[in-house]
């Protein structure tokens, strides 16, 4: 039999996992300071848009708050893999009427000084009823809505970028009924 050394358990664990100790020390989360003056929220635009419509056979209307913005980064470094989430809900509520996690800043950095392209988020509730019409005249509505936005970059906590209102804007324009048979119409000459 050949004489063979056998090593303790932990100084294997320790081997193993002192590299990746040595990795996770160095990857230092950002302050909420050092993200709040990286990230910067510009254009703001908050509106209630369509989640749902059917007109047959009983007609609905769902719409949902949505929020709007760019972001511009201010930092010196390329500005990558950056997540947000926006909670909606009334202005004096305890809890969340809505949310929305959006990985919005992926493979794609954003340069220094550069501008994000526009990033939508939008509720996953809202309010129904009918039509537009039927939604301004009932009881719920009206009620003022705050949208909360947080964002995390290189492993931070969730750290709160701003609160806005919500506008009661409808973004919402029924489509044109599609009629079925009846004339066609020829194709105008060209001139």
């Amino acid at each position: 039999m050949k004489n063979r050394q056998e090593w303790p358990l932990g100084i294997v664990v320790f081997m193993l996992l002192s590299p990746l100790m040595l990795f996770i020390t160095g990857c230092k989360a950002p302050s909420d300071e050092e993200i709040k003056s990286a990230i910067e929220v510009m254009n703001i635009e908050t509106k209630w848009v369509m989640k749902e419509y059917r007109q047959w056979p009983n007609p609905i209307l769902k719409i949902v708050p949505l929020i709007s913005f760019n972001i511009k980064n201010n930092s010196p470094n390329p500005l990558q893999y950056v997540n947000f989430n926006a909670l909606f809900k009334e202005k004096f509520a305890v809890e969340n009427h809505g949310d929305c996690f959006l990985i919005a800043v992926g493979r794609e950095p954003i340069q220094p000084g550069s501008l994000s392209p526009t990033i939508m988020m939008k509720s996953n509730f809202g309010v129904s009823a009918s039509t537009p019409q039927a939604i301004k005249t009932s009881p719920g509505w009206g009620k003022s809505w705050i949208v909360r936005l947080f964002v995390q970059w290189k492993g931070s906590h969730p750290v709160l970028l701003g609160e806005w209102p919500v506008s009661l804007t409808i973004d919402f324009k029924e489509p044109e009924p599609v009629h079925m048979g009846g004339e066609k119409k020829e194709p105008e000459p060209k001139k």
